[in-house]
């Protein structure tokens, strides 16, 4: 499949597979690829296409429209309102693959017009502290969250000192994938926030920020 896709122009940037303890199980571990078009492999943002696949045929091909933004090497996979595409292990697989990823390229000029969309919306403090409080409470839990609201919109680079809404977001989204936070147990004792590693962890995560920040664009109106 991957040969076929890179004979359409799409080629492999970034993979990935979980870690399993059976390594008997190894080959049928879900993996994760990103894909950038041809003539798009570097740049400040770059749109990709994500496939998740398990090699065991229990799961769907399923492929997902994202963007990479080079100054931080973060992915972000954008959320549901785009759709996604499933392709099961049977028939014609290659060739329902190759359509799917044209079928996700095709979304990405909406992906794009979210994203100004966000680049335009100054955030008020409130609005910033709301966005980061749902996204501390989403990753840890309503009990307890080991890091502030305030860490989480501490930037990691001059570029990320704006308040618009998808600087913010990028903000948070960095913090909770990378971790390495400074913050306390919930008994008190000093610990330091994982990165999420996981492959279904980093979708599943990336896609709720998503809709948390175009929550937020759509209740300013945008």
């Amino acid at each position: 499949i991957l040969e076929s896709l890179q004979r359409e122009g799409f080629e492999p940037f970034f993979a990935c597979q979980t870690k399993v303890r059976d390594l008997s199980k190894r080959e049928h571990t879900k993996h994760m690829l990103r894909l950038r078009r041809a003539g798009q492999l570097t740049g400040h943002q770059v749109p990709e296409i994500i496939l998740l696949n398990s090699h065991d045929g229990t799961s769907s091909y399923q492929m997902l429209p994202g963007l990479f933004r080079g100054v931080c090497t973060n992915g972000l996979v954008c959320g549901q309102s785009f759709g996604e595409v499933r392709v099961p292990h049977k028939g014609n697989v290659v060739e329902k693959v190759i359509e799917g990823a044209y079928e996700v390229l095709g979304v990405f000029d909406r992906v794009e017009g979210k994203r100004d969309a966000m680049q335009s919306l100054a955030l008020p403090e409130p609005a910033r502290n709301a966005l980061a409080n749902a996204a501390l409470k989403y990753r840890f839990g309503e009990d307890h969250q080991p890091v502030t609201v305030s860490q989480l919109l501490t930037p990691r680079r001059r570029e990320d000192y704006s308040d618009d809404l998808w600087t913010v977001y990028q903000r948070v989204q960095e913090n909770l994938m990378k971790g390495g936070l400074s913050g306390r147990t919930a008994q008190g004792k000093s610990s330091r926030t994982r990165a999420v590693t996981g492959i279904d962890g980093d979708v599943k995560l990336n896609r709720a920020l998503w809709v948390m920040a175009e929550n937020m664009l759509d209740f300013f109106g945008r």
